[in-house]
């Protein structure tokens, strides 16, 4: 369950640790738990920064999670509505993919990269990849010229793995 009470955060960066930032916005600290991919983009404590949230809600505990882009943000929904997969996988997944590595993952039906992530096992990859191609009906997951460049670089993948294979 998410809430989307906070749509994004403006402020300075104030920590930066394993897996989370403190953002500093109005004289507030936020703890802003992300993925090491984006803890990699940032420049540093006192570096001025929008990030983008999902609130998670939960009995015992609420948690913000923080993006740099809506399309991480937006992939990182889909991601936890596949059974198996909560916050923390979904980060995990984020960490050691793009969200386009993640797409062409998904084209290409390659649950081995999905499930190099940690906590993710080959059956929940394989069901990640059956549950958010059952949601688009069979198409890539994302904006459509991130669907019409992967479908390219599928295509060609496709046709120079086939004449390598005839030679």
């Amino acid at each position: 369950r998410g809430n989307h009470m906070i749509g994004y955060l403006k402020g300075e960066v104030a920590g930066i640790y394993e897996e989370q930032i403190v953002l500093e916005v109005g004289g507030i600290g936020y703890n802003v738990k992300m993925s090491a991919s984006t803890l990699d983009c940032l420049h540093g404590i006192g570096e001025e920064v929008k990030i983008y949230t999902y609130l998670s809600v939960r009995e015992d505990a609420m948690q913000l999670y923080g993006f740099l882009t809506k399309d991480d943000l937006d992939f990182f929904k889909l991601l936890i509505q596949v059974n198996g997969i909560g916050p923390k996988g979904a980060l995990a997944i984020l960490s050691v993919m793009t969200t386009d590595d993640l797409r062409f993952a998904i084209l290409a039906a390659d649950s081995k990269t999905i499930s190099k992530a940690p906590g993710i096992g080959a059956k929940t990859a394989q069901r990640l990849i059956i549950d958010l191609k059952a949601q688009h009906g069979g198409k890539s997951v994302g904006s459509q010229h991130s669907q019409r460049v992967l479908t390219e670089a599928f295509t060609r993948i496709t046709h120079t793995a086939y004449y390598m294979k005839v030679k």
